[in-house]
């Protein structure tokens, strides 16, 4: 059983800066792929980025250029750096792992953590 722990979500003003972290027990994380998703309030959950076992990411278009995830194999932990926050980026942000494939369908991965607010002020 694969256990994930997001923590580093916190509130923040626009333009502002966060690192989420999310650590990994029980299994071999250096063959997860990873990803993050977000829901915000009455919303549905969305992909926000992956990155594979091979360490190549992929990003959801609203934040290309802002989000960088990457992967330490080492500790067994995926960031999110988070930079020029918005407002709209304001979510409950989770973790997942899943061994089929990089992708950016929830429905694919197998295992989440239980999420960190992210709070934006405008």
């Amino acid at each position: 059983q694969v256990q994930l722990v997001e923590s580093g979500g916190g509130l923040v003003q626009a333009g502002g800066s966060l690192t989420l972290s999310c650590t990994a027990s029980g299994g071999t994380f250096s063959r997860y792929h990873m990803g993050w998703f977000r829901q915000a309030p009455g919303k549905e959950r969305e992909f926000v980025a992956a990155v594979s076992y091979r360490a190549t990411a992929s990003y959801a278009d609203p934040v290309k250029g802002r989000f960088t995830i990457s992967r330490d194999n080492s500790k067994n932990t995926v960031y999110l750096q988070m930079d020029s926050l918005k407002p709209e980026d304001a979510a409950v942000y989770y973790c997942a792992s899943q061994f089929r494939g990089a992708s950016s369908s929830s429905g694919v991965y197998d295992y989440w953590g239980q999420g960190t607010q992210v709070t934006v002020s405008s």
